[in-house]
């Protein structure tokens, strides 16, 4: 079946823990999936930030589009071939007790001039509390004009509000090729589809992997998802 023409682009979304784990077989997965973006949880968020930021960006071959700390830890990160236009950040209300959580976007150019936003974010672990976390993502996300690829470690599966909130109008990588059976947490005890990875529908999903190797098992507690797509042509 031949494709639509479009333009390629390569994306992984990987919850990092923080980078508490094994870093250079982190390095090396990243590096060997040759992706144009990372949409990075659990990033840098604290003292040095931009420092940890650009250090981890650089052990990926990569370079620093948006995030960090004003984002709470979500951080985009891009090969040199994508041209970053703009970025913004969220912060979502503080429950008390509870971590604080947030949201990054960056608009970005590829490929002579195909255009698409990037969204990345990190949901709470308190059900009473994603909800409202994801209506306001989705309520950014909606905002949008340019084809978006959203990713997001939800902290629950598909049949839960948030992730249904998140979705609406949006297609599901994973589902669209036929492996919504790939679970991306944990590495230690792989049981769970809870982060993922929605296009705008003008978004072509060519391939969906998780990536479960030896490597990506001391790299974090999170399996790094892969996605080739197909953007929308310049005009």
């Amino acid at each position: 079946m031949s494709q639509a023409p479009g333009v390629p682009l390569r994306v992984v979304s990987y919850n990092v823990h923080g980078q508490r784990d094994d870093t250079a077989a982190l390095a090396e997965v990243v590096r060997a999936a040759a992706p144009d973006v990372v949409i990075v949880q659990e990033g840098p968020r604290r003292f040095r930030w931009r420092e940890k930021s650009a250090a981890l960006a650089e052990s990926f071959g990569l370079v620093v589009a948006a995030g960090g700390l004003p984002s709470l830890g979500n951080l985009l990160l891009t090969s040199l071939r994508v041209r970053v236009t703009g970025t913004r950040c969220r912060r979502f209300p503080l429950t008390p007790g509870r971590h604080l959580r947030g949201a990054a976007y960056a608009d970005c150019r590829v490929g002579g001039g195909a255009r698409f936003t990037v969204a990345g974010s990190h949901l709470s672990t308190d059900a009473a509390e994603r909800p409202g976390q994801a209506a306001l993502f989705k309520r950014d996300l909606d905002e949008v004009t340019l084809p978006v690829i959203a990713a997001a470690d939800l902290n629950e599966g598909p049949d839960g509000p948030a992730w249904a909130t998140v979705a609406a109008g949006l297609t599901d990588a994973a589902v669209a090729t036929d492996r919504a059976d790939r679970l991306t947490f944990s590495c230690a005890n792989p049981s769970r589809r809870i982060d993922a990875l929605f296009v705008d529908p003008r978004i072509q999903v060519v391939d969906y992997d998780v990536v479960d190797t030896p490597l990506t098992r001391r790299a974090s507690d999170h399996f790094p998802v892969l996605v080739d797509l197909l953007l929308p042509a310049a005009d």
